[in-house]
């Protein structure tokens, strides 16, 4: 008698009972027939080995431990996505290849010496997630804006700093999700930064920052992520993928982030919740 295929979705210590895009996605799989575990990435006691896959999903602290969580990704019989992918995808640096191929990327200074004359900007590293170590300044600022950049290059992290599109306070981030190379569904995100608040993240907050509601793509947002998307370097075997878009200066959408890694999927929005996604996880299977 053959064995049933088995499937893990990784998450990580902070969230052991997985995000709720997880736990959506395993019940969906259980409704075809499919147990999917859903596991820490970095507990010792997981027989990784046994999986026939094992599908990243809310492995967000890796970015304490990068080269740990891409060399445990390495070792992995099988995982989605890649782990050529993931390697490529968990540094923002990324964005200097896509551009080169000639997406639409939010124009990025590397490594600056210093602050730019500008109304308002961004300060960020290149590997982060959830707007960690991530601030937005003013004109104005600029001596806590150098210790921020300061602070980070002394880190000895990979700096990038951004003009703030102020479509960001208006229309927000626009999130096109993909499932299996197909456009599935789109959410729209506001903004998560406060002007002149600092360096802050997502964690504890408050208010409506970060709030996502569903969203329908343009034209204009379709073809920008397709192209963004053909642009991935060996990803052809992308399960899934969700492309961040925002307006620029005249309107027209621009890559701000390629969400590969463990992007929440806004499955709540999404047609038949998590269906499509376990129809896709349960084929790789």
């Amino acid at each position: 008698m053959t064995a049933s295929p088995r499937c893990a979705l990784a998450t990580c210590a902070r969230l052991p009972e997985g995000s709720d895009d997880a736990r959506m996605l395993a019940a969906a799989l259980a409704g075809l027939g499919v147990a999917a575990d859903i596991a820490v990435w970095d507990d010792p006691a997981v027989d990784w080995p046994g999986y026939d896959l094992v599908v990243i999903r809310s492995t967000w602290d890796y970015t304490d431990r990068r080269d740990a969580f891409l060399a445990w990704a390495e070792s992995l019989p099988r995982v989605l996505n890649p782990a050529d992918v993931l390697r490529w995808n968990t540094d923002k640096r990324y964005l200097r290849d896509l551009e080169a191929a000639g997406v639409p990327v939010v124009p990025t200074r590397w490594d600056p010496d210093d602050i730019p004359d500008w109304p308002e900007y961004v300060i960020k590293p290149s590997v982060s997630s959830g707007s960690r170590d991530t601030a937005r300044w003013r004109r104005g600022e600029e001596d806590a804006a150098r210790a921020h950049l300061r602070s980070l290059r002394d880190a000895g992290r990979t700096v990038m700093l951004q003009p703030y599109l102020e479509a960001v306070d208006t229309a927000g981030e626009t999130a096109l999700v993909f499932c299996a190379g197909e456009f599935s569904h789109a959410g729209r995100k506001s903004r998560v930064l406060n002007p002149g608040a600092g360096v802050e993240g997502l964690a504890g907050l408050g208010d409506t920052r970060g709030r996502v509601t569903a969203a329908t793509a343009t034209d204009a947002e379709l073809d920008v992520a397709h192209r963004v998307l053909a642009a991935v370097p060996g990803g052809r075997d992308l399960l899934y993928a969700r492309v961040d878009l925002i307006p620029g200066p005249d309107g027209e959408p621009l890559l701000i982030e390629l969400e590969l890694t463990e992007p929440a999927l806004y499955l709540e929005h999404a047609p038949g919740g998590g269906t499509r996604f376990a129809k896709a996880v349960a084929g790789r299977l």
